[in-house]
């Protein structure tokens, strides 16, 4: 049987995960925030928003074949080469991966941001086979680090039936690249993907490189979403883009719980404050990659640096005002900090002095199980 894009859109299959769709002529592609945001949101967090990251399909099937067929669209800045996509299928548990080069390709000008050349590439299929008899739960988890395309979803017979109702906590994470996870080799692979399986969570993951700036529509989409738990991890980019300052960064912070708290008064909340990035945990933003590809803080002017936030301090920052809440009456939200995940000693880990390798992310994952969920005791049974 083969399912047209309108058949997914109708409920063929559940999408987790995305939570509104561009409609092309010839397929549909999954965005992470709400349509009413789209007036809001500011064109580079855009790119972010279209890429599927923690987006799955989930069906149950008896079918011992399935096919996606999809365009992909991947991004590069020369002269490195674009990443291979993976596709990640989740049967009973199992998770089985395919890789693919194909589709259009993103050269991005490193000397001009704006600019960028599109080379344009063919749809593909992504096939999964020998997935054995009987009826099975399955997810298919789309690519994290490129725009995502679906054309078709083929199934050798006609069985197949929505997972709608998560047999787990619904776990809502928002964040920065390094929860968006873009260097992982698979999009079971981000830190967020690897606690949600461990700790048995469903995820919906919010995490857009770049762009974790306490926006207030992020914060309403949080608040009106379905979540049994919350985690914020913030405090990087606004070092990366100089984008706050200890004045605004205080009162955005607790703009942005208060918002959430509208909806969810007693939802656990958990705020996660930066891991380790050895140019900023003294000096402040902005951060630029250097020649050698390492993110390195841009020397500024003393004179107009008062107020400049650096790790260290937004580390501060975020555990005081944790704390305030805390004493005012707000028993389920907790502070967790960055550097319990990936600390100075996992720096072997950090190739660009910013971003964990795929091996870092996992650790990452682990440890956010057994250090921040077991710890505040938020992983309780289903």
């Amino acid at each position: 049987m083969r399912l047209t894009p309108d058949d997914l859109l109708a409920g063929a299959v559940a999408f987790h995960g995305a939570l509104d769709f561009d409609r092309r002529p010839q397929g549909i592609s999954p965005r992470r925030l709400p349509a009413w945001t789209r007036p809001q949101v500011p064109q580079p967090m855009d790119v972010m928003v279209r890429m599927p990251s923690g987006v799955r399909l989930a069906f149950t099937t008896k079918a011992t074949s399935i096919a996606l067929e999809a365009l992909t669209t991947r991004m590069t800045t020369p002269p490195a080469a674009p990443r291979p996509v993976a596709f990640d299928l989740i049967v009973d548990g199992e998770v089985l991966t395919r890789t693919s080069n194909a589709g259009n390709v993103i050269e991005l000008d490193r000397a001009d941001p704006t600019k960028f050349n599109l080379i344009r590439g063919e749809p593909y299929r992504i096939e999964f086979g020998d997935l054995g008899a009987g009826t099975k739960r399955c997810e298919l988890w789309l690519p994290h680090n490129a725009f995502v395309e679906l054309r078709a979803l083929d199934i050798e017979g006609d069985d197949i039936a929505p997972i709608d109702a998560p047999e787990s906590r619904r776990w809502l994470h928002y964040g920065s690249s390094i929860s968006h996870c873009m260097e992982a080799t698979q999009p079971t692979g981000t830190w967020p993907a690897v606690a949600a399986r461990l700790g048995n969570l469903h995820l919906t993951s919010l995490g857009f490189a770049g762009q974790c700036h306490l926006d207030q529509f992020v914060a309403r989409t949080i608040r009106d979403a379905d979540a049994d738990l919350v985690t914020l991890k913030t405090g990087i980019n606004v070092i990366n883009m100089d984008s706050m300052r200890e004045r605004t960064f205080t009162p955005a912070l607790h703009g942005f719980l208060d918002t959430i708290r509208e909806r969810k008064p007693h939802t656990p909340i958990v705020v996660i404050s930066p891991i380790f990035c050895p140019s900023a945990e003294q000096r402040p933003g902005p951060t630029v990659p250097n020649a050698n590809g390492k993110f390195v803080t841009v020397t500024g002017h003393e004179e107009i640096q008062s107020g400049c936030l650096t790790l260290t301090r937004v580390r501060e920052i975020i555990a005081s005002v944790i704390d305030a809440r805390r004493a005012a009456g707000d028993v389920h939200l907790h502070y967790a900090s960055g550097l319990t995940l990936f600390g100075e000693a996992d720096a072997g880990d950090l190739p660009d002095d910013l971003h964990p390798n795929p091996a870092g992310y996992r650790r990452m994952g682990e440890r956010f199980v057994d250090e921040v969920l077991s710890r505040d005791g938020l992983l309780l049974p289903v």
